[in-house]
């Protein structure tokens, strides 16, 4: 497999600090968004440490199944967490932080997702955008119960309430998500920051202008911002340029990262 990946976080025109962390480990096909919250200095330690141990714990899953690399995403979610929720409990200025984790591995052939919180893993192909992931909010619940339409819950006042974070308990309940890829597939990793700002319609015009992902990721933080910027941003881009038969060898990659003012 070969493909191109970049990655950009802001701290948005609002905010004083940034509360996002990400990271993209290219040659072992791992990438993490992480949104935290419980105020600067907390929020932010929980996210860094989201993606440094559950980056850690996942390791390689060369040889494994998918039940078995299902478990072991699992697994390293709830690694992190009890780490966050144990500091929790051990510094007085770190109790309430917790934070939102999306984790995509690339497997030959296919991808795996590991989810709590609200940010979001999207598929562009051959057209089409979609939603890989179901954000752990109190307004998708309101939408699945029916009582809130998806253009209600984007305005709702606790459109950023989440039900599901990483570190706020002894547990947490990751959601596992498996699926094919193709040549030409263009994934997208984004904190609420930037869905907040940018409907799906116009993350997907974005996707289709010229350029490649690193030109994409500025975009998206560029237009969230000038849409306001209400929170901090971060977007990861990864597009499928070949796909090949399950050789067990690693992936051939073109990576770029940024960091924003």
């Amino acid at each position: 497999m070969h493909f191109t990946c970049a990655a950009r976080t802001d701290v948005g025109i609002v905010r004083s600090g940034n509360e996002d962390n990400y990271l993209m480990l290219a040659d072992h096909g791992i990438f993490i968004v992480a949104d935290g919250m419980g105020g600067h200095a907390a929020g932010e330690v929980a996210s860094e440490m989201a993606v440094r141990i559950t980056s850690q714990a996942i390791g390689s899953l060369r040889g494994l199944s998918d039940e078995e690399a299902g478990e072991r995403v699992r697994t390293a979610i709830r690694a992190a967490n009890d780490a966050i929720f144990e500091r929790t409990l051990s510094e007085q200025d770190k109790r309430g932080m917790g934070t939102t984790a999306t984790v995509l591995v690339l497997l030959p052939q296919r991808y795996l997702i590991g989810q709590v919180g609200d940010s979001r893993a999207y598929l562009f192909r051959n057209g089409g955008f979609q939603q890989l992931t179901k954000d752990h909010s109190y307004v998708q619940e309101q939408v699945d119960a029916g009582l809130l339409t998806p253009d209600q819950a984007r305005v709702h006042p606790y459109s950023n309430v989440i039900t599901r974070c990483v570190g706020a308990g002894t547990d947490v309940v990751p959601d596992i998500y498996f699926g094919s890829l193709e040549k030409g597939d263009i994934l997208l990793l984004a904190s609420d920051g930037l869905t907040g700002m940018l409907e799906d319609e116009h993350l997907l015009q974005i996707l289709r202008s010229d350029g490649d992902p690193q030109v994409w990721v500025d975009r998206m933080v560029v237009e969230a911002n000038r849409r306001g910027g209400l929170d901090n941003i971060t977007a990861i881009v990864i597009r499928i340029d070949s796909v090949d038969s399950d050789t067990g060898e690693h992936p051939t990659v073109s990576a770029a990262a940024s960091q924003g003012t």
